[in-house]
């Protein structure tokens, strides 16, 4: 009886081990990065493209964009409202800067809203309302790429009492709320990307951090193809 336990044992064991390595193995395979330790977030980023030092490929899983994901940030999913998708046509996530340093770019939090419901005739009333009404400006800064048109500007905001304070151009104070929004010229898709910063980062190099941002939006790619009629 003794023997057989012991048997039994050293199978479990030996099955625990051979798991154990299995689990390794595939750990093994994806990059050293917060990105990849969350198994969510992992399921919409390329291992295999780093596209350019600190960012890695991100793919919708509508299947309509893909952007540039920063490895130091991890997909929120506490809830079934942080994460939410609609088909091909609506998906809305939020991801959150997990390693932090004060000296780097980013540190807060990135959320991302695509939809293909933008009518191009009303492009320039949803951008003037959209900037009008969260950073109180009506002329966001503009340019575009071969294939995008985007929109964008950044301001100190605040609360004071119940009211938001939005204040642009501050000298005491650097931008903590960037807010984008990016069209897609053949198409009826566009994006809406807020970026927040944490308490902790207000220090971050304001130039720097401007920079990491327009080259999240610079390289935002819808499917080509993809003409809603």
């Amino acid at each position: 009886m003794k023997k057989r336990t012991k048997t039994i044992i050293a199978v479990i064991a030996g099955a625990a081990i051979l798991i154990g390595g299995i689990w390794m193995i595939n750990e093994s395979r994806y990059p050293n990065v917060p990105a990849f330790d969350d198994h969510f977030t992992r399921e919409f980023l390329n291992k295999d493209k780093k596209v350019d030092d600190g960012f890695y490929e991100f793919k919708s899983k509508t299947g309509q964009y893909t952007m540039w994901f920063p490895e130091e940030y991890q997909l929120i999913k506490e809830n079934e409202e942080d994460y939410v998708i609609n088909g091909n046509s609506y998906e809305r996530w939020i991801a959150k800067d997990v390693n932090h340093k004060a000296e780097d770019a980013g540190g807060g939090y990135i959320e991302v809203t695509f939809s293909n419901a933008r009518k191009a005739e009303n492009e320039s009333f949803t951008v003037e309302n959209l900037f009008k009404e969260q950073l109180n400006t009506t002329k966001p800064n503009n340019f575009e790429t071969s294939s995008t048109r985007i929109y964008y500007d950044a301001a100190y905001t605040y609360f004071k009492g119940t009211q938001e304070v939005v204040k642009h151009n501050s000298k005491e104070h650097a931008p903590n709320t960037y807010i984008a929004y990016i069209v897609d010229k053949k198409s009826n898709n566009a994006i809406e990307l807020w970026f927040d910063k944490s308490k902790g980062s207000q220090n971050n190099n304001e130039v720097t951090e401007k920079k990491w941002l327009l080259t999240i939006l610079k390289n935002i790619r819808f499917r080509e193809g993809n003409e809603n009629e």
